[in-house]
């Protein structure tokens, strides 16, 4: 549980929202999600949604959301694809041809801010916007190639190698700015979305929120990016981060929180406060006992450490979090005993 016993969304003025893995894979919502978001609108809770996902604007987001059972505002939704084109209309003249890499959205953000969607590199375009679409192809990749090498400036919307299907992960934009990476042997000039914290302070100053709280699935993206921006984080496990990515975790990457889903926000006995190892905050709870924390105790030393005791699994993960952020290895963690052998197997994490 929190520190206080307190659920994680009270204090907060603002809860900003990922979309993918955390309120639905791909079409359809996850689990609680929609009750989840109904019970903070309820509350008076401000609401954001931060996306990367560059194939839908902003409206249809909210139509998207609206239709699984989320009333959802265009003005509450920030897109990558949206701050893709500010950034190019901040650059570029009005009427300047862009190579778009990409969905229909993105075109559309292009054309909504005065520039000029193309498809090939003979329009000699200024520069090319690259966001994910599911029809993006060979073609697409070599003629943004041929724009990038003549001097066109090279964006990507996101470089997230995944998105969360209900298949499992699939190849995300990253993967695609990937092959174009290795076609070029560069990176691309800007990327625009998170982990960059632009869209969470964005959401913040709209509604002039103090205190924000940022939930997503993936470490590298929406927990990363609210550390860039000052802001506390809860990682859902139910899109593209385990618990055994959160074990590996840098110390840019870690959550204020960690729950199974959205149901963290308000039951106190199902979400966890991770530890500050090493941090700096002192409003962070760094008090945890790897040798015997929350009913849960970690022992031995060298390549195969032992998890025994009882406790909710969530503090367990807690636990190891403890001692593997310390510097301590948990590779090989062996359970001792039922309780143990449960809490990692719900855990995705090996039993034997």
């Amino acid at each position: 549980m929190t520190a206080t016993g307190a659920a994680p969304v009270d204090g907060y003025d603002l809860v900003i929202f990922d979309l993918d893995g955390v309120i639905y894979l791909i079409d359809r919502p996850i689990p609680g999600a929609v009750e989840a978001v109904g019970r903070l609108r309820a509350g008076g809770t401000s609401l954001a949604y931060a996306t990367n996902n560059a194939s839908r604007r902003a409206t249809e987001v909210a139509d998207l959301l609206t239709g699984m059972g989320v009333p959802a505002d265009a003005d509450e939704v920030l897109t990558s694809a949206a701050a893709a084109a500010a950034v190019l209309a901040e650059r570029l003249a009005p009427g300047t041809p862009v190579l778009v890499v990409g969905a229909e959205a993105l075109r559309a953000e292009v054309r909504a801010v005065g520039l000029v969607p193309v498809a090939e590199a003979d329009e000699k375009p200024a520069a090319v916007v690259q966001g994910y679409g599911p029809r993006v192809g060979w073609v697409d990749l070599a003629e943004a190639a041929v724009a990038v090498r003549a001097g066109a400036a090279w964006v990507a919307t996101n470089t997230d190698r995944t998105l969360p299907s209900p298949r499992g992960p699939l190849p995300g934009n990253g993967s695609l700015v990937a092959a174009l990476r290795t076609a070029l042997d560069r990176d691309p000039d800007v990327v625009v979305g998170k982990p960059q914290p632009g869209l969470f302070s964005t959401a913040a100053a709209r509604v002039g929120a103090a205190r924000p709280l940022v939930v997503g699935d993936r470490l590298d993206t929406d927990i990363e990016g609210a550390r860039r921006a000052g802001m506390d984080s809860l990682l859902v496990l139910t899109g593209v981060s385990t618990a055994a990515d959160l074990l590996a975790a840098s110390p840019a990457v870690r959550p204020s929180y960690v729950a199974r889903d959205l149901g963290g926000l308000f039951d106190p006995a199902a979400v966890v406060r991770l530890p500050d190892v090493g941090g700096t905050d002192p409003a962070r709870d760094t008090s945890v006992d790897p040798a015997g924390a929350d009913g849960w105790r970690l022992t031995g030393d060298g390549d195969r450490p032992r998890l025994s005791g009882a406790g909710a699994t969530l503090t367990a993960l807690r636990t190891l979090c403890a001692a593997a952020w310390s510097g301590r290895s948990v590779q090989g963690v062996r359970p001792d005993g039922d309780a143990a052998r449960t809490a990692l197997r719900e855990l995705g994490l090996p039993t034997d």
